[in-house]
């Protein structure tokens, strides 16, 4: 598990510091000011490699490079290993284009998976997953860690590595059909970790499979499918990108777990004592009602998978409604929110990350306009801009035209709900005015 990570002369801000909690940890910020570069970060402190190392093929998860080339670039960061917890300084070598790191596999931090927002996966597992040192020389024994592309969680993950071919996972398609068909164990867990993940709001809005399908006359593979309200079957091919998205996640978690365990129980030990999820944008696809129950659902799945391990959960979300969903349970002892933002100098503009205070803001609109957000308004942008002008007439000292009023007030029409709250101010103001003429 990560307890702190501190970055300096990488990523968009000159430096950052996230002191981690060790249940829940969010991440908020708007685009391009480094949510997602911060869980890339995590995910090397705890695994010692960038995700696109491990598999070229992604678009994401490149190694870290200085903002300023002329400046010393540091990753500093703070694990809790099997047996204690350790620090360490990584220093960027520019001669090499590499990060500095302690010679041998890195220290055991448990089960590592890291949800990235395009669909893809990667996985450290410390059965699986490490190499020894030989003098001075590092011996790669095993792959340093599983990184999946979209397309491979579920068509299968094969590494061609010290001049062997493996086959890391054989996807989510050929595993979920032959669990269901073998009608075992993992079978029921896949459809308990569907169950946990769907939001609680009735039978139609829950995941349940159904039977194997085929998509195509020249497709001889047997498709998983799910049942839903209109339908008894449908290929999960055919589902939408959300459940698509929830179904992959869904089957990441199992299979991490399945073959940890397979691992451990080979070795002659025990499963891994931690695991830490990395989720960038948990909201991902997802409509509201799931929105607002994938962050619980999340937590008390990792820990009935794990029933023994500690579990962190990282996060980074956009969403409103998984802030609010967080109010019931959230502990500051064991929880943190932290945000990002871009914030105005006399003439730049840097970044900031900032450990923020959460506090329960109950309706959803009251986040949109909160710290995590800064939206001035929880409206369309119209509104938004209607309001500010209403706003400047209702506080001005002087008294404005009468015209003036009425401009604004027909921008309002033209973009406010008749019910909304801001008309009982704008109405008696404004008759008050026009009245008076």
């Amino acid at each position: 598990m990560l307890t702190y990570l501190s970055l300096k002369n990488i990523g968009p801000a000159v430096e950052m510091k996230l002191d981690l909690a060790p249940r829940l940890n969010l991440i908020t910020g708007d685009n391009g000011l480094g949510k997602s570069f911060l869980l890339d970060a995590a995910w090397w402190a705890l695994t010692r490699r960038w995700p696109q190392e491990l598999n070229a093929k992604l678009t994401s998860g490149y190694a870290a490079r200085p903002t300023d080339p002329k400046k010393p670039a540091i990753i500093e960061f703070g694990v809790t290993s099997k047996t204690k917890s350790v620090s360490y300084t990584s220093k960027y070598v520019p001669r090499d284009e590499s990060w500095l790191g302690k010679a041998g596999r890195p220290w055991n931090p448990g089960l590592v998976i890291y949800a990235q927002a395009d669909g893809g996966f990667s996985v450290w597992d410390p059965a699986r997953n490490y190499w020894k040192k030989k003098g001075n020389i590092d011996i790669q024994e095993r792959l340093p860690g599983y990184v999946f592309s979209p397309k491979e969680v579920w068509d299968g993950l094969r590494v061609d590595y010290n001049g062997k071919e493996f086959t890391v996972c054989n996807g989510l398609l050929l595993d979920w059909a032959n669990w269901i068909r073998e009608g075992g164990d993992l079978a029921d867990r896949m459809t308990s970790v569907l169950r946990n993940l769907s939001p609680s709001e009735g039978p139609q809005h829950n995941l349940v499979p159904g039977p194997l399908t085929r998509i195509a006359v020249n497709d001889a593979r047997d498709i998983p499918s799910l049942q839903t309200g209109y339908a008894k079957s449908v290929p999960i091919l055919h589902a939408s990108s959300g459940v698509r998205r929830i179904v992959a996640l869904a089957y990441m978690l199992l299979w991490s777990w399945n073959e940890n365990q397979i691992a451990a129980e080979q070795l002659g030990e025990t499963g891994a004592p931690r695991l830490t999820l990395l989720i960038d944008e948990l909201e991902s696809h997802l409509h509201p009602r799931w929105q607002r129950s994938i962050l619980g659902s999340l937590l008390n799945l990792a820990s009935m998978m794990h029933s023994s391990a500690k579990i962190q959960l990282i996060g980074a979300t956009h969403s409103p409604l998984v802030l609010a969903s967080a109010e019931p349970w959230f502990d500051g002892k064991s929880d943190a929110w932290f945000d990002l933002d871009a914030v105005q100098s006399a003439h730049t503009e840097r970044v900031e990350l900032r450990k923020r205070n959460f506090v329960r803001l109950g309706d959803v609109s009251n986040w949109l306009t909160s710290e995590a957000f800064d939206l001035k308004e929880p409206r369309s942008l119209e509104a938004e801009q209607a309001m500010t002008s209403a706003y400047a007439l209702l506080g001005s000292p002087n008294s404005p035209p009468v015209e003036d009023f009425r401009k604004v007030d027909e921008q309002l029409r033209s973009v406010l709900g008749e019910m909304d709250p801001f008309w009982i101010r704008w109405s008696h103001h404004f008759k008050s005015v026009v009245g008076a003429e």
